[in-house]
């Protein structure tokens, strides 16, 4: 069951926010969803699923990206989910660091204490959230899915993981390869424990290596990104993708930041990557 926390018009859609109880994450949860014209008037339209980064919820994306425009013309939902489980009882980091925890979840699904109960976010994004979407909304079954950061990441496992479940993938300045970067090895040895064999599991690069589908990715990053050598590792992604002919278009934008003036100078261009496999 949705329950509608607010709405504004946009561009002749309607920006909505709603809260539900998550069975999955064991907590209430908060979502944005941008419904076009199109679905206003009774036309079923795709879902461009879109997933944001570290200390972010539903709500940047929406107010600072630009994307609503775009979506507009194009008759393309899109949908942010928070990036953590919420709530009384939900742990965080234990120090009150932002890198971990509350609003960290890497969208993926811990195995460790006291994280496992909660910390469910890649089964979220991929099942339970399109579920209740696709059942409480005029959209389709076509699914798109980006992100930015460590919402990238989680744009390119959701994808590589799930075979069939999306017809598009981009990621803007996404954490390529987790597990040899400190976000990712912060993270990945709390929820998930120390075998790396489990952190591969949710490594884009690795995923690469095996995956079958050969859904076109198209990633930006911006040449001025200071976390570009350090945490993202895009080159790890090309050489990754390289090995196996994995069709790759990744695009360094010079002089851009990992901000969402980045984001919102290439938001366009996504979502028409999007279009040409959603709306075909």
């Amino acid at each position: 069951m949705l329950t509608l926390l607010s709405e504004n018009r946009s561009f002749g859609g309607a920006h909505r926010r709603y809260s539900h109880t998550s069975s999955v994450l064991a907590c209430q949860m908060n979502f944005a969803v941008y419904l076009p014209p199109q679905a206003l008037a009774g036309t079923p339209v795709p879902v461009l699923y879109w997933l944001s980064g570290l200390t972010c919820t539903d709500e940047n994306f929406m107010q600072k990206a630009g994307a609503q425009r775009m979506a507009a013309e194009l008759g393309i939902a899109i949908v942010c989910p928070d990036t953590s489980p919420r709530g009384e009882g939900v742990p965080g980091d234990p120090d009150g660091a932002w890198d971990f925890g509350l609003g960290a979840g890497f969208y993926l699904n811990a195995s460790e204490t006291p994280w496992a109960t909660h910390y469910r976010m890649h089964d979220y994004v991929v099942a339970e959230l399109p579920a209740l979407i696709e059942a409480h909304l005029p959209v389709t079954q076509k699914r798109g899915i980006s992100g930015h950061s460590m919402g990238g990441h989680g744009a390119l496992v959701c994808a590589l993981r799930n075979p069939g479940r999306y017809q598009s993938v981009s990621a803007f300045a996404p954490i390529c390869h987790p597990q040899a970067c400190p976000w990712g090895e912060k993270a990945f040895s709390r929820y998930l424990g120390p075998d790396r064999g489990q952190w591969a599991e949710w490594d884009a690069c690795v995923l690469l290596a095996t995956n079958r589908e050969q859904l076109p990715i198209l990633v930006d990053q911006g040449g001025a990104d200071s976390f570009l050598h350090t945490q993202l590792m895009p080159d790890q992604l090309q050489r990754a993708a390289s090995a196996v002919d994995y069709p790759l278009t990744l695009r360094e934008q010079a002089g851009y930041d990992h901000s969402y003036y980045f984001i919102a100078s290439f938001i366009d261009e996504h979502l028409q990557h999007h279009a040409r496999a959603l709306l075909a």
